[in-house]
């Protein structure tokens, strides 16, 4: 147990850091973003190791809407005299552009990783790695309906950390799929308007 632990320290490191920012994303804790960004620094290097290409190219995505989602919020509560940014709802055209936005994610990504990488999970890697995208940046602007793209994502993540034997992080996508179920229901009782930001 030792000498897993100690060859794995990054990933669980990982885990550890990504639970604090799932605690303070229900919360809607600007500080998730601090936190978010450790975590995604620390799963470059884990989902390389892995052969998860996409997924790792996704944690650099983090990277950089970590340092969005943490300006635009601080921006937003600056702007409205310190109250802060209000969670929305996603309206019809966000729904198609969002839509569009993600098959058109998930075509890039599947032709590199079938085409170009050694991958064995190109098609799921790819799904996974459209939606999430797509999912953080609606978190960026407090859209709700970000959970819902999460409950789906998180449970079939964990299937396929489970398949690569990455046991800390499938543990920790079974957890993110409960906690994207309570941040659903949580944030739903703070919903304010539709989403115009």
């Amino acid at each position: 147990m030792l000498r897993y632990l100690i060859d794995n320290w990054i990933e669980i490191t990982g885990s550890i850091l990504s639970l604090v920012y799932l605690f303070l994303s229900v919360r809607q804790n600007i500080w998730l973003w601090i936190f978010g960004f450790a975590s995604s620094a620390l799963y470059i290097a884990v989902f390389f190791q892995s052969k998860f290409y996409a997924d790792m190219s996704l944690q650099v995505y983090y990277l950089v809407v970590s340092v969005y989602g943490f300006l635009h919020w601080t921006l937003k509560k600056q702007a409205s005299g310190g109250n802060d940014l209000p969670v929305v709802s996603v309206n019809g055209k966000q729904i198609m552009m969002l839509s569009l936005a993600a098959v058109a994610i998930w075509a890039i990504y599947y032709f590199v990783l079938s085409n170009f990488t050694d991958s064995d999970v190109a098609f799921p890697d790819s799904i996974t790695t459209a939606l999430s995208i797509v999912a953080t940046w609606m978190l960026a602007r407090k859209i709700l309906e970000h959970w819902l793209i999460w409950i789906f994502v998180d449970a079939f993540s964990a299937l396929l950390y489970l398949y690569k034997e990455l046991y800390f992080t499938t543990g920790l996508f079974v957890v993110y799929t409960i906690m994207a179920i309570i941040g659903y229901l949580r944030w739903r009782k703070d919903l304010h308007t539709p989403a115009t930001q």
